[in-house]
């Protein structure tokens, strides 16, 4: 990490502790240590145990996907080069594409194939994660609007569903559509750039742009592989769908562990909302996705719950799906030496 990237860390950092500490403050720290104590100690550690389920999960959809590109690697090392993934996306700003340039290093290292195959595959799998996460939001929102009626905050996050919902796929398709103009552009604007990094680094990643038209393009070839191999897809997505449902369940056990367990139909809607803050400029999402759950379960008549029994579930929960796979991922990336590539 070089002086730049390592600033960007530390002000994101820095955001994140700013809005939990406000997060804390309008919620009250005696309530919130209260309800903390209250926790049991078993069902925490269930929660630790199903977060393991939502990276195994999404790990296989990872070997799925590297399957279909021809890439023959082990459900184990796939498992850790998933949580090597998840570690980079949660020290990197803007979560997911700020981390997703290191995961496909890593992959390429790890499985010895081509840096574009390895950005190919998590490029899919995060958009294979997309579709459950939001056909469940969807359906969560769907059961509410039979159950209560719509509030504000209610109708803003369906808002946001909806309009992504319609959003991503149509710039996926006109992208892809346009695959072969939007080659040519990448390959355009990278020429220049990767010319004077190497006139400032002591680094060699000068390519001509017919070199880059070509790389852009195996890219997009191995996007289409995926996108055409129905079987590959079916496993990916039923993958996503249960890491989805194992961090919903494991929500549920936060509540469940200080003794105010919630309908799991409000986790459907509240879990892939909380995501969406994941886009923020901090590291992983994290003070945005917490301040988001806490102030949806807080507000939503179907949990029934208080700031400080929302903010005390969200913390537990949060512990666990940011720091297991920071802690996992942390000695993966060591040890292979990502920098080192």
């Amino acid at each position: 990490m070089n002086g730049a990237q390592l600033r960007t860390t530390v002000l994101g950092f820095l955001g994140t502790f700013a809005i939990l500490g406000l997060l804390l403050y309008f919620v009250g720290v005696e309530g919130f240590v209260r309800e903390i104590q209250r926790a049991d100690t078993e069902t925490v550690a269930l929660v630790v145990v199903v977060t393991l389920g939502w990276l195994a999960a999404w790990g296989f959809g990872l070997r799925t996907v590297l399957d279909v590109l021809g890439v023959d690697v082990s459900f184990l090392k796939s498992f850790f080069i998933l949580n090597g993934a998840m570690f980079s996306n949660n020290i990197t700003p803007f979560g997911q594409a700020g981390g997703e340039p290191v995961t496909a290093l890593l992959i390429s290292k790890v499985a010895d194939t081509e840096y574009e195959r390895g950005l190919a595959a998590i490029a899919s799998v995060d958009s294979l994660n997309f579709v459950p996460s939001i056909v469940l939001a969807l359906g969560g929102a769907g059961f509410y609007a039979t159950q209560t009626e719509f509030g504000r905050r209610l109708r803003l996050a369906t808002a946001a569903i909806v309009v992504l919902s319609v959003a991503v796929p149509i710039a996926g398709i006109f992208g892809w559509r346009n695959r072969k103009a939007l080659r040519r552009a990448i390959a355009r604007v990278l020429a220049p750039i990767l010319r004077l990094v190497t006139r400032i680094a002591p680094v060699d990643v000068a390519l001509s742009r017919e070199t880059l038209e070509t790389r852009v393009g195996e890219f997009f070839d191995s996007i289409e592989r995926v996108a055409t191999d129905r079987r590959g897809l079916t496993l990916a997505l039923a993958a996503s769908t249960a890491g989805w449902v194992c961090q919903m369940v494991a929500l549920w056990l936060a509540f469940v562990a200080i003794g105010s367990p919630v309908p799991f139909a409000v986790l459907l809607f509240v879990v892939p909302v909380g995501a969406i803050a994941g886009v923020t400029p901090l590291p992983g999402g994290a003070g945005g996705i917490e301040a988001v759950l806490v102030g949806l379960l807080s507000s939503l008549p179907g949990a029934g719950v208080g700031w400080e029994t929302a903010l005390a579930a969200v913390v537990i929960f949060r512990g666990a799906i940011y720091w297991v796979p920071v802690a996992i991922g942390g000695g993966v990336v060591s040890v292979i030496g990502v920098d080192s590539m």
